[in-house]
């Protein structure tokens, strides 16, 4: 059984709004808080909140979110708490649930597998990679699948799910004084800031055709895969069913290319059934391609331009590439963090218009990599490390 970490109390359930009410309102006293989620999405668009786990100095609780009656309200009021850091690992998953809950995100967050990129802990380290580093335990993964939705749970599940917020507190106290002692609190407050902004966690559905990479120039096809996508994510998220369950990118991808005009068009597309194509859902996708299909040409999307001029040299990107790990070693922070594939391109094409190029990455990375271009800075091998070398002018 996956055990909280020493010296917690075992976990209460809770079940009820007073018993809710009476938890939230202790906690908010607390500078932070720990907080995880159970739910389950493989048949909904929307996730379903099943259980909260939330862990004080005092106090570990599983909130039972499918309990009948239970009114969450009090849990939006500790989240909503400015003094109370929130702390979880990996948010964006559970902030989503919160902000479709509440519609807001909570206040004062803290994700600990940011603050761990930043520390120099790797990409994206996982939950228990990152317990077993900070704190020398293992974590059993025996319930990591489980059906948080089927009740009754088990002893087994709750402390499972408890372990979840225990840990994270030693988790979070160490981040703090290794991004304190390194001087990157800025850093990860500059990455966080991500997770304050609505619109991180629902994008615009007008954008979201660009998700397909349709490989095509064609305009008037673009308008018309950006009208039908468009109208997927709404049906999908009024019907809560997966946008993928609802009709398949490939065959939106047909569609637009096909621009079928009626229903017997339309059921000729791969992935649509007859049934579907006569169905209100069919009539309102065919409205979709009768709105692309009659679009001025002066508001059709383009595709993505990309940089003007030849392909990125591969061994350009390849040397900026070892720069960027050499950097990162240097600096104990994660290049995932620092500057993505595409950065790297962007930067081999002129492209000054980056991230990379701003705040502190810019200072771990982005000088150096400009110095690299310019022909200023040079890179060779000292025994077993990368060396810089500043080219005089």
């Amino acid at each position: 059984m996956r055990a909280p970490a020493a010296g917690f109390p075992a976990p209460r359930m809770i079940a009820s709004t007073s018993d809710l009410a009476e938890l939230c309102g202790r906690l908010k006293q607390e500078p932070f808080v720990t907080i995880d989620t159970e739910f389950v999405r493989e048949r909904t668009y929307w996730p379903e909140l099943c259980l909260v786990q939330l862990a004080g100095t005092q106090d570990v609780a599983v909130i039972d979110a499918l309990a009948e009656g239970i009114d969450l309200a009090p849990l939006a009021a500790l989240l909503d708490e400015p003094a109370c850091l929130k702390v979880f690992h990996a948010a964006r998953q559970d902030l989503e649930i919160f902000l479709h809950l509440f519609d807001r995100l909570p206040q004062s967050i803290f994700d600990t597998q940011i603050a761990a990129m930043v520390a120099g802990h790797g990409d994206q380290i996982g939950y228990d990679a990152l317990v077993s580093a900070v704190t020398g335990g293992a974590i059993d993964k025996t319930h990591r699948f489980s059906d948080w939705s089927a009740r009754p749970l088990t002893p087994a599940q709750i402390a499972y799910a408890a372990a979840d917020v225990t840990h994270l507190r030693d988790v979070y106290l160490t981040l703090r004084k290794e991004l304190t002692d390194q001087d990157r609190q800025h850093w990860a407050d500059a990455e966080l800031a991500e997770l304050t902004r609505p619109e991180t966690f629902r994008p615009d559905p007008y954008r979201l055709w660009e998700r397909l990479k349709p490989r095509t120039n064609n305009r008037r096809m673009l308008g018309v895969l950006r009208e039908i996508v468009a109208w997927r994510e709404g049906e999908a998220q009024n019907l809560d069913i997966p946008r993928q369950r609802l009709i398949r990118d490939e065959s939106l991808l047909e569609i637009a290319a096909v621009q079928p005009d009626d229903v017997d068009a339309l059921a000729r597309v791969r992935g649509v059934t007859r049934g579907f194509a006569e169905g209100r859902a069919g009539a309102a996708l065919l409205e979709a391609v009768r709105t692309g299909t009659g679009l001025p040409e002066a508001v059709l999307p383009r595709a993505p331009r990309k940089p003007e001029g030849a392909r990125a040299s591969a061994a350009l990107v390849a040397l900026l590439r070892v720069l960027l790990a050499a950097k990162c070693e240097e600096n104990q922070v994660a290049p995932k963090l620092v500057a993505s594939g595409e950065d790297l391109d962007h930067l081999a094409l002129g492209r000054t218009d980056l991230p990379v190029l701003q705040g502190w990455r810019r200072a771990v990375f982005g000088e150096d990599a400009l110095a690299l271009l310019a022909g200023q800075l040079a890179l060779s091998v000292d025994g077993k490390q990368v060396r810089l070398t500043r080219r005089s002018q």
